[in-house]
């Protein structure tokens, strides 16, 4: 067998299934060879998510929130009722499930969200699956829990902290632009270059591209 076709069967399975009024992009990441999966902010639109999954035969395993604002969560207790898996989220972001202000400015009934998180995610932490592993790390800015999750040796889900050519706003609520500007700096762009960042909103890119013609925060010299 050419070594290619090898390796092309150990690449872990990206689904991106781009949902809901703000385009939010929800992750289905596979084992290729368990099919085992973990579904990163399902935002919106149930039944096209789980089309995906049956569509690729996935076996979820957690169900992880990178934040916890509207456009990231309001898929989670239908897709739930298929798929009662541990639901995962940093805890400074769990408030914004059960946000009442937010569910009536636009038109949900509150609370968003009706499950209680099963694990509460810290910087350091780590949830595998399959022959896969996702690293937490503690991002705040856009919100103040927001994660990434780093799989090495291919990607990062950066949730929406880092964007093709962009960042995550701060003037929401509990956003900080200091705060962003350091976790990209010091948590991002100091992992591998040739890492494919899958952002929140948006087209992938990588960490050498975004270190180098971001012009928000680029590298420090």
């Amino acid at each position: 067998m050419p070594e290619n076709a090898n390796n092309a069967e150990k690449t872990p399975i990206v689904k991106c299934v781009t949902v809901g009024l703000f385009e939010e992009n929800c992750y289905l990441y596979a084992c290729p060879e368990t099919r085992e999966a973990v579904i990163i902010d399902p935002g919106d639109e149930p039944e096209k998510i789980l089309a995906a999954i049956q569509e690729l035969q996935l076996i979820p395993r957690y169900i992880i929130n990178t934040h916890g604002h509207i456009d990231h969560i309001c898929a989670i207790d239908a897709i739930s009722e298929h798929f009662p898996v541990p639901l995962a989220i940093h805890p400074a972001d769990v408030p914004l499930y059960t946000d009442e202000q937010t569910a009536q400015e636009y038109g949900r009934t509150a609370p968003l969200v009706r499950r209680k998180p099963d694990i509460l995610l810290q910087e350091g932490d780590s949830i595998s699956f399959g022959t896969l592993t996702l690293d937490v790390i503690h991002t705040p800015g856009h919100t103040p829990g927001g994660i990434c999750l780093i799989s090495q040796p291919y990607c990062v889900f950066s949730g929406d902290t880092l964007f093709y050519r962009s960042i995550g706003r701060t003037d929401f609520v509990g956003g900080n632009y200091v705060q962003i500007e350091q976790s990209i700096r010091s948590k991002l762009y100091t992992l591998e270059d040739d890492l494919v960042v899958f952002p929140g909103h948006g087209q992938p890119t990588t960490i050498i591209e975004e270190k180098y013609e971001n012009p928000f925060v680029a590298a420090e010299e």
